[in-house]
């Protein structure tokens, strides 16, 4: 992807996950508070929980990102059609989000929390936020950073089913 230029709007960039209550909720936050520059930070859900987890807030203020304002929404063909960039975490392939003209679609394998004690919502931001930093590097062009490649997820995050 180009580099963003001064004069360049942020990327529209949807996160998705089951059901837009931990993963995607988690990324779309820290994107906000993050790298506004670069990323016009939206979430949705396969399956919209209704709710993001309180461990997901939790999680989310110890870091100092503030969780003010998110919703578990339902993915719909509009949102998808807004979007310039989909980020999808939902252990689902991404070409079935796809529709004809729509955004650059990019799988992301990022655990499930849902379930799971605050220690896997942890270890789940913190795979968020490298990959974050990562794809940041890549919309202003630059080298991807130099850190180690972010660990598989924890073998105690359920697999992408059950509720994210």
């Amino acid at each position: 992807m180009a580099a963003m230029g001064a004069e360049s709007r942020p990327a529209r960039v949807l996160f998705v996950c089951i059901g837009n209550s931990c993963r995607s909720p988690m990324a779309e936050a820290i994107a906000r508070l993050r790298y506004p520059d670069l990323m016009d930070a939206s979430s949705a859900g396969l399956v919209a929980f209704g709710t993001v987890q309180l461990e997901t807030r939790a999680v989310l203020a110890e870091r100092g990102i503030p969780a003010d304002g998110l919703s578990s929404k339902q993915l719909t063909k509009e949102k998808l059609r807004e979007a310039d960039i989909v980020i999808n975490m939902s252990g689902r392939p991404g070409a079935q989000l796809s529709i004809q003209g729509g955004p650059r679609i990019e799988d992301w394998e990022v655990g499930d929390p849902f379930g799971s004690d605050l220690g896997v919502y942890e270890r789940i931001c913190d795979v968020i936020e490298s990959r974050l930093a990562d794809f940041a590097a890549e919309l202003r062009g630059s080298p991807k950073s130099e850190t180690k490649p972010a660990a598989p997820a924890p073998r105690s995050a359920r697999p992408a089913r059950r509720g994210d």
